[in-house]
């Protein structure tokens, strides 16, 4: 006998704070819905709860004009009635970072805790697929449980919407999926007949698909205020259909029963970016690719160097802020909900989210600047000239340094603390204005110039700290010419670079013998796609840079040289010039590789000029390798993926809602291998790539990615109604300027023996220099601390387990620490040694809570499973 199924009805809103519409007519409609929510919340001992959609900066923005009601709201969620949290905002979970999410929970789940307590579910409604390490990070947080719609199919393993849900390294979840979306419960009618049609069919697809005959109907949709007449609607469903109950509940209330059939559950693993049944959008990764690169470039910026600069400032006796870090932060974290940083919006919000940006960038670098110059400042010899440099990665690092120096001076010596001569080579000089300094300098009448000099040098520096050179004006120093040219375009001691007569390069690497041809390679394809997803156009027409003429300048510097080759690429203007093989549109292009003489890395900066409309841009980087799988990082690890998805042979017949191409999303490298020998591509902003070829594999990564419409219908690879509504987006051409940067890597041995995700955050942390001369315009008195010339605050290896954070915990004086193994298939140990020593270490989650029964050490060292992550708590010594 069929078991009765109980049937949920959980009130609730789905809240876009920006998507077609902007925030603030978002904001509008909120305050109008809030008063109508709280109302029967308190009025209404029947209508028991509300969801406010996972998410308090829901709550942020109505506080902002209705700060009164903050305490109606935290009685309300004291009560248990108004359910908000864990989350800041509805992220993305496959285009951000592991730390962005983390801090997304952590503001999130703090936030709650001025009201009362936060759902204790990993509640992503619509996001656009799920990463797979999403149960290591809800653990983090003391969540065990996990609610979502899209990405699912029975390809991962059941057909269930019931399953255990496990992270590579063991972390696990409860997790419910909602097979028919958030919103199969909006503005339900009242008339059998209306209720029959809506719901017959869901019934049937919920009831088969449930292991517990727990059915989900959740009663809301996208910024939609309560339904008033819910119980008369109930009433009815109760009427026509005995056979099921009908309840008002909360999300809990189904985990408690989901986890009482837990012994029969399937155990699922891995990402679930599926679209089978509801749309992942999966190349949704290179829509508006100047907001995707600006997004990751301050994603590093923040947590790469200001974390750590702040926390190593911090330990010097400095101010660490979290109130500002949490501000620039925030700004950042509204810009990661699935709409905003899928870039499926209107003009006018993506203005708003660049502003956003654009913002917390501003506040980054000057808070940077602000913590170095603290440092400086205070060191024993103020009154000196100095360039300091800091190194924020955990080991020591011998680098090549491009930075600036200022002085009233035409010439200048450089010396370390011991009187030495440092060698420097001038890129540049120029005059410049005393105003730009400090305006008081001609407030005063000296109108005498200031020199700014562009310098190189060469140096290797202590990890996580700094190291100070003496600038002596008028002073000459030891220069150092350029260095002579090659034999080849390029050359060092791994790589020999020469130019094709194509305007591609070949790249030989001298310690393995491998070739790697044609390398930079422009492919320009048609785009009929929109801001959701790439779909190639009816009539086709691939073209490619190799028949465009160029020309190229090789520059040598002292230690490094550059290669930077232009070209102008004629191309369709539009989707009806490509059809009739027309190029009336054009493609600027300028590439410039830079080899620095000990690097294994080559360096790539790609600036473009689009000219055209509703097309693809790639560079190609063919590589000699046959394999099946492709290595690309993830939040916490690392992940392998095919490089072809059978199921592009049947998509069609089985009726999938968009075709599973093998596009893929990175997060700062990818990597192919065969045997011990790989090639990596490291990437700032540039997340979604491909690999071509039946036999030898090519990465295919995206540039850049025009279309004209948010939503379209009735693509070639995502048949059916539109995604979105179809509104007219010309921003989303990307016409006019673009630069991306992207760097190549070949090793020998294993990603993680060779320390690729070490060598790719590496990249991603440029040397930070700073230049104290006498004048600022804006003024600091000296603080009571006096700190060393040099420094190092910690140290690792630079292999293995990778450094993930390095802050100043949120509410004691702790250093926190987070390391994650970037392995997906081997364990590894991590030991980190402090310069200090350390007083008490203890293991806490991700929210920084320590955990109970530990007793403190003095020791930071550990085995990690692959893909884990684990966090500490430092008292230095």
């Amino acid at each position: 006998m069929k078991a009765v199924s109980r049937v949920h009805i959980t009130p609730h809103m789905h809240w876009d704070r920006e998507w077609y519409f902007t925030t603030e007519e978002s904001r509008i409609l909120l305050i109008n819905n809030m008063e109508e929510i709280l109302s029967r919340l308190e009025q209404d001992a029947d209508y028991k709860y509300y969801v406010l959609d996972g998410q308090t900066a829901i709550l942020e923005d109505y506080f902002a004009v209705k700060p009164e009601n903050r305490e109606r709201v935290k009685s309300l969620v004291q009560a248990g009635k108004l359910i908000i949290g864990p989350w800041y905002t509805q992220t993305d979970t496959t285009l951000v970072s592991g730390e962005s999410i983390v801090r997304n929970l952590m503001y999130g789940i703090r936030d709650c805790m001025a009201f009362g307590e936060p759902m204790k579910i990993g509640y992503l409604p619509d996001s656009f697929g799920m990463s797979g390490q999403l149960p290591h990070i809800y653990n983090g947080f003391g969540l065990t449980r996990a609610l979502f719609w899209r990405g699912c199919s029975e390809r991962h393993g059941t057909d269930k919407t019931e399953f255990l849900w496990q992270s590579r390294d063991g972390s696990e979840v409860v997790t419910q999926v909602l097979p028919l979306g958030y919103a199969i419960g909006k503005y339900l009618p009242e008339d059998e007949a209306g209720l029959r049609k809506r719901l017959d069919g869901y019934f049937d697809v919920l009831e088969k698909a449930s292991v517990t005959q727990e059915i989900l109907l959740p009663n809301g949709h996208d910024q939609m205020p309560l339904q008033q007449n819910i119980f008369a609607v109930m009433e009815k469903l109760r009427e026509i259909y005995p056979q099921r109950q009908f309840v008002m509940s909360r999300f809990e209330d189904v985990f408690e029963r989901i986890e009482a059939h837990r012994d029969v559950l399937a155990t699922l693993q891995g990402e679930f970016i599926d679209g089978k049944y509801m749309r992942v959008h999966r190349t949704i990764g290179s829509t508006r690719m100047d907001i995707k690169i600006a997004h990751a470039r301050i994603e590093n910026k923040i947590v790469n160097i200001l974390e750590p600069l702040a926390t190593l400032a911090w330990s010097l006796g400095f101010e660490y802020h979290h109130g500002l870090l949490e501000k620039m932060w925030k700004e950042i974290l509204k810009n990661h909900a699935h709409d905003s940083i899928g870039c499926c919006c209107s003009d006018k919000v993506h203005q708003e989210i660049v502003s956003r940006f654009v913002l917390a960038e501003d506040m980054a670098d000057n808070l940077i600047r602000f913590y170095m110059r603290k440092i400086a400042d205070n060191m024993a010899h103020s009154a000196e000239d100095k360039l300091v440099m800091f190194n924020l990665m955990p080991w020591p690092r011998e680098e090549t340094i491009n930075t600036t120096i200022r002085l009233r001076a035409s010439q200048f010596r450089l010396v370390d603390g011991k009187g030495h001569d440092i060698p420097y080579f001038i890129r540049q000089a120029r005059e410049i204005d005393p105003g730009l300094i400090d305006r008081q300098i001609v407030h005063y009448g000296n109108y005498e110039p200031f020199m700014e000099f562009d310098i190189q040098l060469h140096q290797i520096l202590p990890s996580m700290g700094y190291r100070t050179l003496y600038v002596e004006p008028h002073v000459a120093g030891s220069l150092v010419k350029p260095s002579p040219a090659a034999t080849s375009l390029l050359e060092n001691a791994f790589w020999q670079i020469e130019m094709n007569s194509d305007g591609t390069l070949r790249l030989r690497d001298k310690d393995s013998g491998i070739v790697y041809d044609r390398v930079l390679e422009i492919e320009d394809g048609g785009d009929d796609g929109d801001e959701y997803d790439y779909s190639p156009p009816r009539e086709e027409w691939v073209l490619t840079s190799v028949q465009t003429p160029f020309d190229y300048e090789v520059i040598h510097d002292a230690w490094q040289s550059r290669v930077i080759i232009r070209y102008q690429m004629a191309v369709p203007a539009n989707l009806n010039a490509r059809a009739a093989r027309q190029r009336n549109g054009e493609l600027g292009i300028e590439v410039e590789v830079t080899l620095s003489h000990n690097s294994r890395r080559i360096d790539v900066e790609a600036r473009l000029d689009n000219q055209a409309d509703d097309h693809r841009v790639r560079v190609l980087i063919p590589t000699p390798f046959h394999t099946r799988e492709v290595l690309a990082d993830t939040q916490f690890g690392s992940i392998m993926r095919p490089v072809r998805d059978e199921a592009m042979a049947y998509w069609q017949e089985e009726g999938w809602k968009e075709a599973p191409i093998p596009v893929w999303n990175l997060l700062n490298y990818a990597a192919l291998q065969e045997g011990r020998n790989g090639l990596a591509v490291f990437s700032e902003g540039l997340r979604e790539f491909e690999v071509l070829g039946e036999e030898k594999k090519t990465f295919a990564l995206t540039l850049l990615r025009g279309v004209g419409v948010l939503g379209k219908e009735d693509l070639l690879l995502r048949p059916g109604r539109p995604s979105g509504i179809k509104l007219p987006v010309p921003d989303s051409q990307m016409r006019g300027p673009l630069h991306g940067r992207f760097s190549l890597f070949s090793y020998s041995g294993t990603p993680l023996n060779i320390g690729l995700a070490q060598q790719a955050r590496s990249w991603l942390t440029p040397i930070q220099c700073y230049n104290k001369i006498p004048w600022d315009a804006m003024k600091l008195n000296k603080s009571g601390a006096i700190v060393p010339e040099s420094y190092s605050l910690l140290s690792m290896s630079p292999v293995g387990c990778q450094l993930s954070a390095l802050k100043k915990a949120e509410d004691r004086d702790e250093i926190i620490l987070r390391l994650f193994n970037p392995s997906d298939s081997q364990c590894s140990e991590a030991a980190v040694s402090f310069s200090q020593g350390v007083a008490a270490c203890r293991e806490t989650g991700m929210d920084e809570i320590p955990y109970p029964d530990q007793d403190a050490t003095k020791v930071i060292a550990g085995v990690f499973h692959p893909c884990q992550s684990r966090t500490f708590s430092v008292k230095p010594g």
